[in-house]
C-alpha cells in the first residue's frame, strides 16, 4: 500500500514538472534576459553616425549648458531618402578647454549607413552655442533650406542644390534674438512663400550669471531668476530676404521663454495660427487675424496654463487629431513633478485639459519632457505619443531622491482617446536611458513607419528604427504647393478609408528645438484602399483623390489632382 503511494506522488510530481517546463517553454525570452521586444531598434552603432553633442559643462554652471539642441530630418539633396542634421552646443568661458566640432550632416545612403557630408554641404555653423533648427524651403527652388538658432547669431543657410549650402543671413535680413531656441516656417499671409517665426528663451549673460543651490549644493538656477524675451516674426518677400514684423503682427508685445514652437490652423479658417510653449511663463496660443496680425486668445482657450491656473515648464509641443473629431489638439512637455499637458480641441477656440482622463499624466512623473510628437506608430489609424526625456540638473540624484539625470524615453499607445504606456518600449529604452532634448520624426528607411531621431545633450544621439509598423498599411504623402508655398505648410488632409476617417495637416515647427518629415503619414490599419483623400492648399485650392493603393509614398502637386510617381518603398535598414 505504501508503495503504491509512492508510486503515486512520483507521477504526480513529474506531471507537475511536465506542466511548469511546458509552461517556461511557452515564456519570451526577454523574461530571461536584457533583451526587449520593443516596437523601436536603436540602430545608432551600425549608421555610421559619429556624433556627440558638446554642452559646454563647467563649475560655474551657466543655464545655457542645460538647453541641449535639436536635430532634423531632411531630404537635404532630393534623393528621396530622409537625412540627418544634428544640432551641437558649444562651451562658455567657463568650459574645460575642447576642440569645437559645430553641427553634423549626415547623408542616407539607403542601406541604413549614413555618410559625414558636413564639410563638403557647408553646414558646420559659425561657432555659436547652438540650439535649435527649423527647416522649409522659402525660395520655393525645390530644395529644403536650413535656419539654425543658438546662443550667439542664428544662421540662414540657403540649400543651392548641388549638395553645398551658402550662409544668406546677412543678406536675408533677419533679425535674431540673442538667445534663439525653437523656430518654425509658416505663410502666415498665404502669399506662396514661407515666413519665419524665431522663439526666444531668456535675457542672459554670462558675466551675469547667478550662483544657485540646493542643499548646500550648486546647482543650475530657475528660469525665475531671468527676465523673458519677446519672439520675432519675419516676412518673406519673396526675393531672398524677410521684413521684421514683430511689432506690426503683435508678436512683439507677448514677452515669454519659449522652447517649444507649432504653426497650425486651429480652427480651420486657411489661415496658420501659432502656439509657443513658455518656460514657467503662461504659453501662447495666437490667432491669424488674416490682416497680417494674430490675437492672443490664450486665456480664453485655456491653453496657457494648467487646470489649476498654474503656468508650467513647457517644453516640446505637437499638434495633432488624437481623439479623430478633425480637430488639431496640443501636447506639451512639463517638469518632473508636474505633468505632460494634452489640450482637446473642442472647437471655436475652446480647450480642455484632458491629460488625466486621457491617460498623459499618469505616466511621467518622475521624467522631466522634452522633444515630443504625434504619430501612428503601429499603423492602426490613430495618433500615438512619443516623448523624450532628460533632466537639466546634472546632480539632480544628490539633490531629489528618485530622481535621475538620464532618463527612458516614452511611447503612449493611443487606445481610443486613451494612452496607455508601452511597457516593452519602457523597459527598453529603461536599459540605456539617455539626457534626452531635441527629435524629429520620419520614415527614414521608407518602409512605411515612422522612425525617431533624438539629439541627446552631452551624449551620442540616438536612432530609433521602427519593427512594427509594418505589419499594417499605410501611405506617405508628399504635398507639393504650385500656388501654394512648395512645402505646403499648412495644407490640410482628410483621408477616408471603408474604416476610419482621419485628418492631419502639414505644421510647421513642432517638437522641441527640431524639425520633422514634411510628409503627412497615415497609418491605414487593414485597409488596402483609400476611398477619398481631400486636399485643401494653403491657397485656398481644394482637390479630391479617389480610389488609391495603399503602401506607397504618393508625392501630389497642387492643381494636378492625381499622384505622381509614386516611389517604390526602400527595404528597411
Amino acid at each position: 500500500m505504501k508503495k503504491r503511494k509512492n508510486h503515486a506522488v512520483t507521477a504526480l510530481l513529474c506531471f507537475f514538472t511536465v506542466v511548469l517546463l511546458g509552461i517556461v517553454c511557452l515564456l519570451p525570452a526577454s523574461f530571461f534576459s536584457d533583451e526587449v521586444a520593443s516596437p523601436f531598434l536603436d540602430v545608432t552603432a551600425a549608421t555610421g553616425i559619429e556624433f556627440k553633442h558638446q554642452r559646454g559643462a563647467s563649475p560655474k554652471k551657466h543655464l545655457i549648458e542645460t538647453m541641449g539642441s535639436g536635430c532634423a530630418l531632411l531630404d537635404y539633396d532630393s534623393d528621396g531618402l530622409l537625412d540627418v542634421l544634428l544640432i551641437n552646443g558649444g562651451t562658455t568661458p567657463d568650459s574645460p578647454p575642447v576642440s569645437l566640432h559645430g553641427h553634423a550632416l549626415y547623408r542616407n545612403l539607403g542601406n541604413g549607413k549614413f555618410k559625414d557630408v558636413t564639410a563638403e554641404a557647408g553646414v558646420a555653423g559659425n561657432g555659436s552655442h547652438g540650439t535649435g533648427v527649423a527647416v522649409g524651403d522659402y525660395d520655393n527652388d525645390g530644395h529644403p533650406d536650413i535656419y539654425l538658432t543658438s546662443f550667439g547669431p542664428n544662421l540662414l543657410y540657403h540649400n543651392n542644390g548641388d549638395g553645398t549650402f551658402s550662409d544668406v543671413t546677412e543678406r536675408s535680413g533677419i533679425t535674431a534674438p540673442a538667445w534663439g531656441s525653437s523656430a518654425a516656417f509658416l505663410d502666415f499671409d498665404n502669399d506662396g512663400y514661407l515666413d519665419l517665426y524665431v522663439g526666444s528663451y531668456v535675457s542672459y549673460r554670462y558675466e551675469a550669471n547667478p550662483v544657485c543651490s540646493e542643499k548646500n549644493i550648486r546647482s543650475y538656477c530657475h528660469p525665475r531668476f531671468f527676465s523673458g524675451a519677446a519672439g520675432r516674426l519675419h516676412r518673406n518677400l519673396g526675393n531672398g530676404r524677410f521684413q521684421d514684423v514683430s511689432e506690426k503682427s503683435g508678436i512683439a508685445r507677448l514677452e515669454g521663454k519659449s522652447l517649444g514652437v507649432v504653426a497650425a490652423d486651429f480652427d480651420g479658417d486657411g489661415w496658420m495660427d501659432i502656439y509657443v510653449a513658455n518656460d514657467t511663463t503662461r504659453n501662447f496660443l495666437l490667432k491669424n487675424n488674416g490682416n497680417g496680425t494674430f490675437a492672443d486668445v490664450t486665456l480664453m482657450s485655456g491653453t496657457g496654463y494648467n487646470s489649476e491656473g498654474e503656468a508650467e515648464a513647457g517644453m516640446g509641443v505637437d499638434a495633432g487629431d488624437y481623439d479623430g473629431d478633425g480637430l488639431l489638439d496640443l501636447v506639451v512637455t512639463n517638469y518632473d513633478l508636474e505633468t505632460n499637458a494634452l489640450y482637446r480641441n473642442e472647437g471655436r477656440w475652446q480647450f480642455s485639459d484632458r491629460r488625466w482622463p486621457a491617460g498623459v499624466a499618469k505616466t511621467d512623473h518622475r521624467f522631466l519632457g522634452f522633444g515630443t510628437g504625434f504619430f501612428d506608430f503601429d499603423n492602426d489609424g490613430d495618433r500615438d505619443l512619443f516623448i523624450v526625456n532628460g533632466h537639466v540638473l546634472d546632480n539632480i540624484e544628490l539633490i531629489r531622491e528618485g530622481l535621475t539625470y538620464p532618463q527612458p524615453n516614452q511611447l503612449l499607445e493611443n487606445r481610443g482617446g486613451v494612452f496607455v504606456e508601452n511597457q516593452e518600449f519602457l523597459r527598453s529604452s529603461s536599459l540605456s536611458p539617455k539626457v534626452g532634448r531635441g527629435a524629429a520624426f520620419g520614415d527614414v528607411d521608407n518602409d512605411g513607419d515612422i522612425d525617431v531621431l533624438i539629439n541627446n545633450s552631452g551624449q551620442e544621439p540616438t536612432v530609433l528604427i521602427n519593427q512594427g509598423g509594418q505589419k499594417r498599411n499605410w501611405v506617405s504623402l508628399k504635398l507639393m504647393g504650385t500656388r501654394s508655398n512648395r512645402d505646403a505648410v499648412g495644407a490640410k488632409v482628410v483621408l477616408e478609408t471603408e474604416h476610419s476617417r482621419q485628418t492631419d495637416q502639414v505644421t510647421g515647427g513642432a517638437s522641441y528645438l527640431s524639425a520633422s518629415d514634411l510628409r503627412l503619414h497615415f497609418g491605414l490599419g487593414n485597409s488596402e484602399t483609400i476611398k477619398t483623400l481631400k486636399i485643401r492648399w494653403p491657397s485656398g485650392t481644394e482637390e479630391v483623390l479617389r480610389d488609391l493603393k495603399a503602401n506607397r509614398i504618393l508625392t501630389i502637386r497642387e492643381g494636378s489632382a492625381r499622384p505622381e510617381a509614386p516611389l517604390s518603398p526602400k527595404p528597411p535598414c
